[in-house]
């Protein structure tokens, strides 16, 4: 593989202590190394790297993760790279695992490739812990493809997709949404295990703030989901396999069955798949309960089985009757009390009204005590078929 044609990209900003050696490591290793600057006021990023080859790129002032990235992939483009490998400017990683990265890119030109933290050492804050599980998540919902660590900076991209492809992230939530723009276009997802260092935290310097960017990716997140419930195809950049596993698996309905079962079938995958379930069978979808559900979780990729199965907690006349009250009330300040057959059905407009408004109450209220009751009881399953398992 022609190694010239990868080209490093460090994202700074006030990382002083660790930025100059993380790109002489990478020089080392690779002919082309990029420094953006993305507005340090601790440095002088440029006069730091005079007198070496590596080229630095400053942004006046603070713009972001994404926008640092965003400008670097313009400057590969007319430098004619064929991929942008990206590393953190912390010192959290290790460039010598810049060479597990190098057999996958010289496989296939049509992947993303993500740095896998092994988080097994000392010092790893827990709300990492949390984020990339929650993130990992949300990846596999939107994309139904899995990753161990969706929010791992350390990465490869290839250039000539990366440049056609629509996005809107301008920090943190760039590498979420390249991630699953990228799945949606045809690209492959991969990993490869990557060591990962983090100092006490006394001595730590982070860019990410945990409120803001937080609420970044989640808002991202919600986009991303919006855009996948739109029953409209997304324009891809490389044309998926033909397969005929679906075929098969409606010739064969026991296959088919035992995969709807195991998919998503995690406690969190499980607990999701019920509580969208109970959501959609509480709100007045009258007629068309299974239909959308089934609709909803295939484009998730939640578990259909148990969405279709949990919603028998919603047949009336208990839920809808215990929306209309809700409903009425809210419209009027007091329950209804007479039922009737005129109150019931020469007035069903307005109680079918009444039903979507206590639905807006109720549904996210149930949906979350019961996917809450799944989660606890799928993880005692899983928990004690892991220990049987270990005997």
């Amino acid at each position: 593989m022609d190694r010239s044609r990868i080209w490093v990209v460090i994202p700074v900003f006030n990382n002083q202590k660790t930025v100059f050696a993380v790109a002489s490591r990478c020089r080392k290793l690779l002919e082309h190394v990029l420094v953006v600057d993305d507005g340090s006021t601790d440095t002088d990023v440029e006069k730091l790297f005079a007198g070496t080859d590596i080229a630095v790129i400053r942004h006046a002032k603070n713009l972001g993760k994404g926008m640092a990235l965003r400008t670097a992939l313009e400057h590969l483009q007319r430098n004619k790279a064929e991929f942008m490998m990206t590393i953190d400017a912390d010192g959290q990683h290790d460039p010598d695992d810049i060479e597990r990265f190098i057999p996958l890119l010289a496989e296939d030109d049509g992947a993303i490739i993500v740095g896998s933290r092994d988080f097994r050492c000392a010092n790893i804050p827990q709300r990492s812990r949390f984020g990339r599980a929650f993130s990992n998540f949300w990846l596999q919902l939107e994309t139904g493809q899995t990753l161990n660590d969706s929010q791992s900076g350390f990465r490869a991209y290839p250039v000539g997709y990366l440049s056609r492809m629509k996005l809107d992230g301008r920090h943190y939530d760039f590498e979420i949404e390249v991630l699953t723009r990228g799945a949606w276009s045809g690209l492959k997802l991969r990993q490869v295990p990557v060591k990962v260092f983090y100092p006490p935290e006394a001595l730590r310097v982070s860019s990410f703030r945990p409120v803001r960017d937080n609420l970044r990716i989640t808002l991202m997140h919600l986009r991303l989901i919006g855009r996948r419930l739109l029953p409209l195809s997304y324009p891809r950049l490389i044309k998926p396999p033909e397969t005929k596993g679906d075929c098969d698996m409606i010739l064969h309905p026991v296959k088919l069955l035992k995969s709807l079962l195991r998919e998503n079938a995690t406690p969190l995958g499980l607990a999701v798949s019920a509580g969208v379930g109970i959501f959609l069978g509480v709100l007045p979808l009258l007629s068309v309960h299974i239909l959308t559900t089934i609709y909803v979780t295939s484009r998730l990729h939640l578990n259909k089985v148990m969405a279709v199965a949990i919603q028998n907690l919603c047949m009336p006349p208990l839920v809808p009757a215990a929306c209309i009250e809700l409903g009425h009330f809210m419209l009027y300040k007091r329950w209804l009390t007479e039922i009737s057959f005129t109150t019931i059905f020469k007035e069903i407009p307005q109680r079918v009204y009444e039903w979507f408004l206590g639905s807006l109450i109720l549904a996210p209220v149930l949906a979350v005590i019961i996917g809450a009751a799944v989660f606890f009881f799928a993880a005692r399953i899983e928990k004690r078929n892991l220990a049987y398992a270990g005997e």
